[in-house]
């Protein structure tokens, strides 16, 4: 099992009502797999799924990156303001 630490932020973080999440996953797990979690978990944020991007340890990634132990996943929502 990998450890790893989910950040969320936005709608991720209002959801879940916490900054992080800590998590063991499956060896050979991916970022997708981070985020098909918390769809299943949280299944009122399926209409994110599109618009959301990924990063792990401060780059962008795309969702079948292999997770590593100890990664820091981060959830990117689109971002608006001004």
């Amino acid at each position: 099992m990998l450890h790893i630490t989910v950040k969320l932020f936005a709608v991720y973080q209002e959801v879940y009502g916490c900054p992080e999440l800590h998590w063991q996953m499956p060896l050979g797990s991916t970022v997708g797999h981070v985020f098909d979690r918390i769809l299943a978990e949280q299944p009122q944020l399926e209409a994110w799924r599109n618009l959301t991007q990924f990063g792990v340890n401060f780059a962008f990634v795309p969702a079948e990156t292999l997770l590593q132990e100890g990664d820091e996943v981060v959830l990117i929502p689109p971002v608006s303001g001004g």
